[in-house]
């Protein structure tokens, strides 16, 4: 069985229709699993008291409005090689869950930074290539609804997706890219020496899974939205014109 089968809007219908279910129980087990376990089972930090449980929420939200972008990425290059409507219009899905995980992110951060920093917001390289990205998203959406044929916003879309995914690499990498600035390295990481303690770890890592299961059954969900919608703009269109 070859993955480009699921470029046909029915087969991909079949088969989010029997994965979304389990996809979406999954997210919920784990999302509510990880945020109780999260912020009432574990303890304060020791230098950033309460405060720091945010972590739960802001870590997943911006780790996920980053890879949203680049899951559109993916999306929008195998549209430019294949020309396959259904990456082109999950590629569109995806966009607004990708921008309110940035929502998420960024007030999350802020909430979280102006005990920590002592204000709400900074021009700090990371937040100032999180903020530009939100704006990309914006003008992604924007730029949808703006053209009227189908496949001209898809071409359009994909290269302002190339140009946005500067910035969400900068938003990902911009403390490794500049040695200034109010935001830490990242505290999650492989390397076991520069990660949070367990105590931390371990429910960060289930609220992680239930953002990107999340993320998952929001995408399958809006794409059979966006196929049934453009079916249902064809057959309005060959009315009007019979």
């Amino acid at each position: 069985m070859s993955l480009w089968e699921y470029a046909n809007p029915v087969k991909f219908i079949r088969f989010t229709d029997r994965v979304l279910p389990w996809v979406s129980v999954a997210a919920v087990i784990c999302l509510v699993a990880g945020l109780v376990w999260g912020f009432f089972f574990t303890p304060d930090d020791y230098r950033q008291g309460s405060t720091v449980k945010i972590f739960y929420l802001h870590v997943p939200a911006a780790l996920m409005a980053i890879n949203a972008w680049l899951m559109m990425l993916v999306a929008s290059l195998i549209w430019i090689v294949r020309r396959h409507h259904v990456s082109a219009l999950a590629a569109r899905a995806a966009a607004p869950i990708g921008a309110t995980m940035t929502v998420i992110g960024l007030a999350t951060g802020a909430i979280w930074g102006q005990p920590m920093w002592g204000t709400w917001w900074a021009w700090d390289p990371r937040l100032t290539s999180f903020l530009i990205l939100f704006l990309f998203y914006l003008g992604y959406i924007a730029l949808w609804e703006a053209i009227e044929d189908d496949d001209t916003a898809a071409d359009l879309t994909s290269i302002l997706c190339l140009v946005g995914s500067v910035f969400a690499l900068l938003s990902r990498y911009a403390v490794n890219f500049w040695n200034q600035g109010l935001h830490q390295p990242a505290s999650m990481s492989l390397d076991a020496e520069e990660n949070v303690a367990d105590v931390f770890w371990y429910p960060a890592l289930v609220c992680i899974a239930g953002f990107v299961l999340l993320f998952i059954a929001l995408v399958f969900l809006r794409t059979q939205t966006e196929i049934r919608a453009r079916r249902t703009k064809a057959l309005l269109t060959r009315e009007r014109m019979g």
